[in-house]
């Protein structure tokens, strides 16, 4: 069984990731979680948007899950941790509307170059 569980440092990282990159993500309506018990070998994260149906039924803005699988995401390097957590940032629009953003714009390319711009934030 699938254990969800809410992570502060993680969602801290995602906060300090997003302002060091220049990001417009509304993070009040991105929510970090912490997956344990899956048998997937090779996801480390996924995005989860709430679906426009739900959106409209709770009268709610879109609403987004990174969703951490910790029995792949924590064998990562810190570099690799980095880049995942980027990744699935990437797929969130920046309207932030309940859609996703494909692997035709997230993509290793551009993930790179996201992860370059944000190692020399550090150095700054």
């Amino acid at each position: 069984m699938i254990k969800y569980e809410h992570d502060a440092h993680l969602s801290s990282r995602i906060l300090h990731i997003v302002s060091s990159l220049g990001l417009h993500h509304d993070l009040a309506r991105v929510a970090c979680i912490r997956s344990r018990g899956s048998t997937s070998r090779r996801t480390l994260a996924r995005c989860h948007a709430l679906p426009r149906i739900m959106q409209k039924a709770l009268n709610v803005n879109a609403h987004y899950v990174i969703e951490l699988v910790s029995e792949n995401f924590d064998k990562l390097s810190d570099e690799e941790q980095t880049k995942t957590i980027i990744h699935e940032l990437m797929h969130i629009p920046k309207g932030m509307k309940g859609g996703f953003r494909y692997h035709d714009y997230v993509c290793s390319r551009n993930v790179d170059e996201l992860y370059k711009k944000y190692k020399r934030t550090l150095n700054n």
